[in-house]
Formats: C-alpha cells, structure tokens, sequence
C-alpha cells in the first residue's frame, strides 16, 4: 500500500486564512515557508545576523498581529517583505546606526582571490562595508526596487538625500570593484 502525503492546507489562501483565525499550525507554516527569505531581507539591512534574526521575528509578530489587515491585493510574500523592511529600518533608526552623508568612508581590504567572475558573495561584503545610510538607500533602491520618493518617505529624508546616497554608494562600489580586478589582475 502505498501512502500519500497530502498538504495540510491546500493553499496559501487557507492557510493564511487559517493562520488568520489563530491557527499555531497554520502560522508556523507560514514562518517555516517565509522565515529564510525574510532573514534574507533583514539581513541586507543589519549587518550581525543575530540582530537581523531578532528583527525577523518581530516582524513575524507584526505579521501575525496584522494579518486580518492582508487584502490580497498583492502578493503575500511581499506585504510580508514590506513589514520586515520596516522593522530593519525602525531597528537602526532606533539605535542611531544611519547618518546620511558623511563624505568619509573606510573599507576593510579585501582578500578577493576567486574565480574569473565577481561573485555575489564578495559583493554582498562590499555592500556590508558602506556606510549605513549609503547601504541602506542602495538597498531599498538597486535591490528592493523602491523608488526614490518611497525611500525619502521611509527614511524621513529628502528625495535629493536619497539620490545623492545612491550616487555615493555606486562611486564607493565602482571604486572598489575596480580596485579587486587591478589587484588581481595588475595594471592593463
């Protein structure tokens, strides 16, 4: 005989619905499927995991909290992505981790000896190395996809503050890409 193993629900649809009405099963579902996506997010914004973990799981609260607010008016999982964004960017504005615009930066140097492409990992490094406010607009912007009117919006600064930060941020990153490949390859 042979034994089938069927969902416990069916749809994302019943088990948010289910999740909804106070089912533990159903939200812990729900954490399993979008927990490593969600750290993932969070920590593009915090740089020490451990805190990027806390922040994930009081998004999670807030998600729980908030789910009879979802409308499926878009997707799931990016009305999750949004909760998680602001709590990473309410976590460093409450510990004063974001300046905006501070011409000096310092990167660590480093020890990029791969293969003949840029791997994602070594510019996930660079990106960590940028000052706050500089990641962060980068971020929102070149990964998350916000333009610059929602991203003045979130961080409470000025549309221009959030252009002149991406400008600053793809200089610092150009510059260090260009500094990896005259390293590893010399003067041309």
């Amino acid at each position: 005989m042979k034994m089938k193993i069927i969902s416990l629900f069916q749809s994302e649809k019943a088990l948010v619905r289910k999740a909804k009405s106070g089912n533990r099963e159903a939200q812990k579902a729900l954490y399993d499927q979008y927990a490593p996506l969600m750290l993932a997010t969070c920590r593009r914004y915090i740089k020490d995991l451990h805190f990027a973990e806390d922040v994930m799981i009081e998004g999670f609260v807030k998600v729980f909290q908030n789910l009879h607010s979802f409308r499926w008016q878009g997707s799931f999982e990016g009305w999750i992505r949004r909760i998680m964004i602001r709590e990473a960017i309410d976590f460093l504005r409450k510990r004063q981790f974001v300046v905006f615009d501070q011409e000096q930066y310092a990167f660590q140097s480093s020890s990029y000896q791969s293969g003949d492409s840029f791997e994602l990992e070594h510019l996930e490094e660079l990106i960590d190395q940028l000052p706050e406010g500089y990641r962060l607009v980068f971020v929102l912007y070149a990964i998350e996809g916000y333009k610059h009117a929602e991203i003045a919006q979130m961080l409470e600064i000025t549309e221009g503050t959030s252009k002149s930060q991406l400008f600053k941020a793809r200089r610092i990153l150009q510059e260090q890409i260009q500094a990896n490949e005259l390293s590893r390859y010399g003067t041309r």
